[in-house]
């Protein structure tokens, strides 16, 4: 093909790919062999679609082309095999080896037989070489990773891989230049060109143009406005057309593809709506003409009279203003009124993570105070977050109040599985009430009245099933909440009585979401369905005043911008596709449709809008930003990593900061440098000190009467009524937060004063469980919980490991202390046992590590390292005999083949598992190594040894950036070789460091001593271990007592003694070696004994958590002076 033809391929692509012809694309992309579609390949793979990706392969290269495409066919074909055998398929497995494999006999003979020698093995794994092979999905993104390389590498794909930069609907343009040319062409150009087909050249001659389309107001019921992006249509009613008279309501122009079933409103007129209070004024905005054209700039004074168009009915302004409306163009770069504005303004700076214990569903930032943040998840927990503190300061888990008020249907359903999703949490508009929409019929309302003092205010069972959404809206003056539900119904509740205001029923599907808005004295509430309906109702009982569908048909959220005056939705539907638009309210079409968004999405996109200025949503394992006025991607970030592929995201009402939801279930907050000032200008005030200041300012009124003090309502997304100065606690107060201190310091003082650690001393006063064993009991040296959080793994001195699996059938579905797991085995019986060395067992130091997906576990007790299937309790294979013996083990955090093993020679070797090759070792501490810890975000790896020495190990290139020793008191007794550990916070960047004499944080890299704690009576440490949100560290002691920590301040909020869990027995003394905490229950942890038992604690469930949180003292949240009072934990801060 010819160069032009090249580019008319691409061109044509771009203009498939926008269509959304996918099939089509990817049948062009491979006939034409121009360009290898990276992502569609992966996607294949990944799905395990193998003759497609053979197929579209096929189109670029073939088997014998070169060494890379050998390579390449030859990898997919064995994974394709491998596939078949591990799924026992024999008879698929030999004709995958007769058709696809024999071709490459030809080449390695021998290959050939070793791979059909594969079909006499019971498992495949037994091969050596395959002893490393994982599950399919990680087999198949290792062999994604190699196969991208070759690809790279192969010089047939060289110019093929990217897709030329090309302007938005760059053919559209094309043939819309075409056109005007064509026009000014013609002899008597026609004001109104009638445009009937691309298919011959244009002409104005003939036929009569410039019919004028009927008025909206004398054809109530006029044809179906065109869809935003597909072919408007031409002729007389076409592109040139005179400006209708004004609309008499906005909302009439939603009416232009009226429902098939007539609503009682739309029989009183034309299409104005039947309500009292102007409702002529609903929606209504004044048609200001664009700042500029959007016509060709090779256009010339001759052609002005084509330029100078008004906008047909019907049609969205970008459309409008282009000179021959035939195609319509999203122009990149062209601003409407407002101009483009810097990226540089987004929150696009990690600052913290924060751990919620399950996935997070709905996330909702307080309207007045800027750094307080409501979360709700999957397990339905709602959390209160002070980001300033980096404290959970309220935690209030999915329990129905009331179970005899409701109805026979929740009942029933609650008995079978009690648990429910957070679907939705939003605050009031005022911050005085949050709500909480569940997956099961129940709506719970608290009210807030700074600090953690939250009450239970309405539980209202509003819907039959899920309730999709909630907002908040202010008809008659007069906070109210509104809800819509799987019953495909929408209410309307009173916020202070919880009185059924309204019903609305129209919807075909279950109702997805609301967003209620106003506009002048106009109360109204958009409503979406998963069938992508788009209805309007007002507050009365006339019916729906608008049956629309969304674009694509999708499951979609919409909301205003802050100052109300714009509307967007963004939604996703069955096939995966995503739209985020702008509406033209006035007219019920789609006024501007942003592109960048995903094309396969996995579940619905979830939106959010700031400052007038910025949209963002959650696509593809990012954040993507746009600017309101452009439609062209601004820009996207990744936050670090770890998102899941449609992320949950939510700006605070500044846009200074954003929270995103991650895979690990935690929640990451962002800022832009005006967020990082707030965030450093409160966090050194404690939480006290903040709910000191939040409870002066922020006074939640009565509940009886709710004034209209804040007559904008909330939306859908919790757009508030106006911006507030980005300060915390200065709502009606010009005070400085300096003049709030002296006041906030007496009552924080007069609080230490009458605080104590919480004690507990009977068994009644937690829950505990001793986990059920039969096997022979010897003191417990290592243990965890799995990464599920279903299980926990010890390993006792005698080198044998011990697996106690919960049921997912039961209540929790995770670790507890109320239910009893089973200690479980394999049907062969066989025990995961490591190799020993000739040396004692009870004195050989004992490790493991747990891969991420809880398939396997390497562990050493003295002798070799073992890989132990953890389904089949198997030694997959055995390396490094001693000496040296390992001493720790930790799995590298991106590549589950690199792993860091601590030796007892003091030091570290750097180990790739699947090539069997040590790749280097580290050398700086003088004794073994006792804990090694990696950081994902640092790309450090921490290394702690029993000369009580921490080291930071940069993983680039494996050079020590930086060394310490522990600051040990003098006077204080310690072991001459003494275990030290180190435990990296959420964050990645903190770290907890763990002494016999002490407990530590740090700051990596630099190794910054930010606190030490230090134990009374000088009771050694025999353990401790960060909770799984970093907010509190679990400490266990010699004297067979657990201390609970709050982090970061290191102050003492709960004791519990031993008698809190073993029944007495003076002649045996019997105290916790280990300490593991639950991976998403953040109040449960898990005890390893000398007597080789283990027991699982939990606070109370009437409790809810260890203690309270003690007070701060200054102001400043720092630590209480080290010569407090007597009996008080000894505590000084470095």
């Amino acid at each position: 093909m010819s160069s032009l033809s090249r580019e008319l391929v691409f061109l044509i692509l771009q203009f498939l790919d926008e269509e959304k012809f996918k099939e089509t694309v990817h049948k062009l992309e491979q006939e034409s062999g121009f360009y290898f579609n990276m992502r569609y390949f992966e996607e294949m793979v990944t799905n395990g679609e193998w003759e497609e990706v053979e197929k579209y392969l096929s189109g670029f290269t073939k088997v014998d082309d070169n060494r890379y495409s050998m390579k390449i066919f030859f990898e997919i074909r064995k994974q394709k095999y491998l596939e078949a055998l591990d799924k026992r398929d024999r008879a698929k497995a030999v004709e995958i080896l007769v058709k696809d494999l024999k071709v490459f006999a030809a080449f390695n003979e021998e290959l050939f037989k070793e791979i059909t020698q594969l079909l006499t093995l019971e498992n495949f794994r037994e091969n050596e070489q395959l002893s490393k092979y994982g599950d399919t999905k990680s087999a198949r993104n290792i062999m994604l990773g190699e196969l991208k390389k070759l690809i790279e590498a192969n010089p047939l794909f060289r110019d093929k891989l990217q897709f030329p930069t090309l302007k938005n609907s760059r053919l559209r343009t094309l043939i819309n230049q075409s056109l005007n040319w064509q026009h000014q062409l013609c002899k008597n150009p026609r004001p109104n060109p009638d445009i009937k087909t691309l298919f011959v050249d244009h002409s104005c001659g003939g036929q009569p143009n410039g019919a004028r389309a009927p008025s909206p107001v004398t054809n109530p019921l006029m044809g179906a406005v065109p869809k935003p992006g597909g072919f408007p249509p031409l002729g007389a009613h076409g592109p040139f057309q005179p400006p209708p008279p004004s609309l008499q309501t906005s909302l009439a122009g939603w009416m232009s593809n009226p429902s098939p079933v007539p609503h009682p409103s739309a029989s009183a007129g034309p299409i104005g709506l039947a309500a009292p209070n102007n409702a002529a004024a609903i929606l209504k905005r004044p048609r200001t003409p664009p700042t500029n054209n959007l016509a060709l700039d090779y256009q010339t004074a001759d052609s002005e009279h084509v330029l100078k168009r008004t906008r047909p009915f019907g049609m969205s302004e970008e459309v409008n203003n282009l000179p021959v409306n035939i195609l319509p163009v999203a122009y990149a770069g062209h601003s409407h009124g407002q101009s483009s504005y810097s990226s540089d303004d987004l929150p696009k700076n990690f600052v913290m993570a924060l751990n919620q214990g399950s996935a997070v569903k709905s996330m909702d930032f307080h309207p007045l105070q800027q750094i307080l943040l409501l979360v709700g998840t999957n397990m339905g927990d709602v959390m209160v977050w002070e980001l300033g503190s980096r404290e959970r300061i309220a935690l209030k888990n999915f329990k129905v109040w009331d179970l005899g008020a409701c109805s026979m249907g929740l009942q029933a359903s609650l008995a079978n599985d009690y648990t429910a999703s957070v679907n939705r949490v939003m605050w009031s508009p005022d911050g005085s009430l949050f709500g909480i929409a569940y997956s099961k019929h129940i709506v719970h309302i608290y009210s807030y009245h700074g600090g953690d003092d939250i009450k239970n205010h309405l539980e209202i069972e509003a819907h039959v099933g899920s309730v999709n959404d909630l907002a908040f809206s202010y008809p008659n003056k007069q906070l109210c909440v509104v809800t819509c539900g799987e019953d495909r119904v929408i209410k309307v509740w009173d916020a202070a009585t919880g009185n059924k205001q309204f019903t609305f029923e129209g919807h075909e599907a279950p109702v997805y979401s609301v967003c209620p808005h106003h506009k002048e004295n106009i109360q109204f509430i958009f409503s979406t369905a998963t069938d992508g309906k788009i209805k309007a109702w007002l507050y009365d009982t006339m019916g729906s005043r608008v049956d629309y569908d969304a674009p694509g048909h999708s499951s979609t959220t919409m909301a205003y911008s802050a100052d109300g005056t714009r509307l967007f939705s963004c939604g996703t539907n069955k096939e995966g596709e995503s739209h985020l638009v702008e509406w033209n309210e006035s007219e019920g079409a789609v006024k501007r449709r942003y592109t960048g968004l995903g094309k396969r999405s996995v579940g619905v996109v979830q939106f959010d809008t700031t400052k007038n200025r910025f949209l963002a949503a959650g696509d593809e394992f990012m954040v993507k930003f746009w600017d309101m006025d452009n439609v062209s991607l601004l820009t996207s970030i990744d936050a670090d990593g770890g998102l899941p592929a449609s992320p949950c995201i939510r700006f605070n009402k500044e846009g200074i900061l954003m929270a995103v939801s991650t895979s690990d279930n935690s929640v990451k907050v962002l800022a832009n440098p005006d967020g990082i000032r707030l965030l450093k200008t409160v966090e050194n005030r404690t939480f006290d000190a903040s709910r000191a200041a939040s409870a002066a300012v922020v006074k939640a009124p009565s509940i009886p009467n709710f004034a209209a003090a804040n007559p904008n309502p909330g939306t859908s997304m919790g757009n508030p009524a106006a911006p507030l100065p980005p300060m915390v606690g200065m709502i009606n107060d010009s005070r400085a937060l300096a003049d709030v201190k002296p006041r906030i310091n007496e009552e924080s003082m007069e609080k230490s004063r009458i605080w104590k650690a919480a004690e507990i001393n009977e068994q009644s006063q937690c829950r505990s469980l001793r986990l059920p064993d039969n096997l022979t009991a010897m003191r417990v040296a290592r243990l965890m919980y799995t990464n599920s959080g279903l299980a926990i793994l010890a390993l006792a001195s005698n080198a044998v490991h011990k697996l106690w699996k919960w049921q997912r059938n039961d209540r929790t579905g995770k670790a507890t202390a109320s239910v009893a797991p089973q200690l479980w085995q394999p049907s062969s019986g066989i025990l995961m046992t490591n190799d020993i060395s000739d040396t004692n067992p009870e004195e050989a130091v004992p490790c493991f590590a747990l891969s991420k997906n809880d398939s396997y576990v390497m562990s050493a007790s003295g002798g070799k390292i073992s890989l132990f299937n953890m389904m089949t309790f198997k030694t997959m294979t055995t390396f490094m005999p001693p000496p040296p013996a390992a001493s720790f083990l930790a799995f590298h955090p991106q590549d589950n083949n690199i792993i860091a093993i601590g030796m007892e020679d003091s030091s570290i070797q750097i180990y790739n598992v699947r090539v069997d090759e040590v790749k280097t070792k580290l050398k700086g501490h003088q004794k073994r190594i006792t804990g090694l810890a990696f950081s994902n975000t640092l790309n450090v790896l921490i290394s702690s040894g029993a000369d009580s020495q921490l080291c930071v190990w940069n993983t680039d290139g494996w050079d020590r950036q930086a060394s310490k020793f522990l600051q040990i008191p003098p006077g204080r007794p310690t072991s001459p070789v003494s275990d030290t550990r180190v435990q990296f916070h959420v964050d990645q960047t903190h770290l907890l460091a763990v002494h016999e004499s002490q407990i530590a944080l740090y700051e990596a890299p630099k190794l910054d001593c930010l606190k030490q704690w230090f134990p009374r009576d000088a009771n050694p440490i025999t353990h401790a271990t960060y909770s799984c949100d970093s907010q509190s560290i679990y400490v266990s002691f010699e004297d067979g007592s657990v201390g609970v920590l709050t982090a970061p301040a290191l102050r003492l909020r709960c004791r519990i003694s031993s008698a809190a869990y073993l029944p007495p027995n003076p002649s045996l003394r019997v105290y916790p070696l280990v300490i593991a905490a639950h991976p998403t229950e953040a109040n449960q942890f898990a005890l390893g004994l000398t007597d080789g038992a283990v027991h699982v604690l939990e606070p109370l469930e009437s409790e809810g958590k260890w203690g309270t949180a003690p007070p701060a003292e200054n102001g400043a949240g720092g630590a209480p002076s080290t010569s407090g009072a007597a009996g008080s934990e000894q505590q000084a801060q470095r």
